[in-house]
């Protein structure tokens, strides 16, 4: 199976998949570092190479020219703060509340 579309199906199925409510979660650096770490388990598997292969996280990076997935969770909490800032006072679920 080539790479391309080990990539796509990584994009459109598993990072989804892993970052689901991401909007709400509060990046602490061990959350980051769970998350980096099974990114660069996943890409090792993509290529083919095992970890004691010894290949550099910016080699493996380059070849599978996938997103950074803590960037990609920073970018979605951003989207989801600037869809929270435009939401207007009026709602229904914030009159049905009070």
């Amino acid at each position: 199976m080539p790479i391309s579309l080990k990539r796509q199906v990584y994009d459109q199925c598993v990072l989804p998949t892993m970052t689901y409510g991401c909007q709400t979660w509060s990046l602490i650096k061990a959350t980051t570092q769970k998350l980096r770490v099974a990114q660069r388990a996943m890409e090792r598997k993509i290529l083919g190479i095992k970890l004691a292969d010894r290949v550099k996280c910016s080699e493996i990076r380059k070849r599978t020219q996938i997103q950074d997935i803590v960037d990609f969770v920073a970018k979605q909490k951003w989207k989801w703060a600037g869809h929270v800032a435009r939401l207007k006072d009026n709602r229904w679920t914030l009159r049905v509340t009070e």
